[in-house]
């Protein structure tokens, strides 16, 4: 898989914008790269569960999902935090200069990524009647890949409503694959794909 998505898939759906491809001559605008990154990892993602199917005691005989928790909340909260630290190296890095951009960039990062995870800590909460660490991290991770393709043309107001945005629907998707019969255990799918 590693093989097939590094050699073939990745660098030419990645031509297609950074390469002056067809995407990039047709004025496809994605300032740090969400359609060609995540999009990708989305559907990367999605076949892998497609292939390997569900873990074993994920679902009931009757197709009813049971809950798997992770197994080291600390870790998977430390996680987040990287991935957001490094997450402004990524669309402020995008810029390729220190520049007002690339200053907007890492504004409008953080604030996205912090709209997404209280937007989606607060609808847990009146969904559920509790407010999860794995969920509120869920939650800033699709505000932060909200937020990619506009991090260098839009304000801290639009960074606020991508991230609402995004906090909501990626919650709403999560829900509805986990009714399925697909068992995406990190929410890949519904966080880098929608």
């Amino acid at each position: 898989f590693c093989v097939v998505m590094t050699a073939f898939i990745y660098p030419v759906q990645g031509y297609w914008k950074w390469g002056g491809g067809f995407l990039d001559e047709a004025g496809f605008s994605d300032f740090a790269g969400s359609g060609v990154v995540h999009l990708c990892g989305a559907a990367a993602a999605l076949a892998g569960v497609l292939v390997l199917g569900a873990r074993r005691g994920k679902y009931e005989p009757d197709g009813r999902p049971n809950a798997m928790p992770g197994c080291n909340l600390p870790l998977a909260t430390l996680g987040t935090f990287i991935l957001w630290l490094g997450w402004f190296g990524f669309n402020a890095g995008s810029e390729l200069a220190a520049d007002a951009v690339a200053v907007n960039a890492f504004i409008v990062t953080n604030t996205a990524a912090a709209a997404s995870a209280l937007t989606w800590g607060v609808v847990s909460h009146f969904r559920s009647g509790k407010m999860s660490a794995v969920g509120v991290a869920t939650g800033a991770v699709a505000g932060l890949v909200a937020i990619t393709p506009a991090s260098g043309y839009v304000g801290v107001m639009g960074a606020l409503a991508i991230g609402a945005v995004a906090g909501l629907l990626c919650f709403v998707a999560v829900e509805i694959i986990n009714r399925t019969s697909l068992d995406d255990a990190l929410d890949v799918f519904a966080v880098h794909g929608i």
